[in-house]
């Protein structure tokens, strides 16, 4: 199983979530996660092992968020086609999406990747630079992504998640 559907799964992201999470509140209050994980990470130098309850206390935001917003009145907003988008690329193992958005997508998601571990070993050893490097990386990385997707979600038949035809 690919890495994003395993992460689908652990979420519990069943159709009803993923409605409530298009929401541009849910998408956009999500992007304060990776940094205030930082955050409560770094804490553990004030805090020492308190610094487990804030950690806790994002991980337990970043699972109750996509449920928190009610589902959108419109899909025009930028973060609710990303969001739209990214349900699509999910999917794209049972329906294949464009090619020219394939290569870009993974490209993103391994920048994403690797400055997530640059981010995390820059928390470990408390480097403030590797951290920061890491973490706007990381993040410009997955807003990179999302507009991506939101160009795949233009590419995309609204209703059915279908390439649409080339005629």
């Amino acid at each position: 199983m690919e890495f994003g559907r395993l992460l689908e799964r652990l979420m519990g992201m069943d159709d009803a979530t993923w409605a409530r999470h298009a929401n541009p509140l849910s998408g956009w209050s999500r992007v304060s996660t990776l940094p205030l994980l930082a955050v409560a990470i770094w804490s553990r130098v004030w805090l020492g092992w308190h610094a487990v309850w804030l950690i806790l206390l994002i991980m337990l935001w970043i699972w109750v968020n996509p449920r928190l917003f009610g589902p959108p009145h419109t899909h025009d907003a930028w973060m609710t086609q990303g969001v739209l988008g990214e349900r699509i690329w999910l999917k794209r193992s049972s329906n294949p999406i464009p090619q020219h958005h394939e290569k870009v997508t993974r490209l993103l998601n391994i920048a994403a990747g690797v400055s997530f571990l640059i981010f995390a070993y820059g928390l470990w050893k408390l480097d403030f630079g590797l951290t920061l490097a890491g973490l706007l990386t990381a993040m410009g990385a997955k807003l990179w992504f999302l507009d991506r997707m939101v160009w795949l979600k233009n590419d995309t038949d609204d209703d059915t998640g279908e390439p649409q035809s080339q005629t």
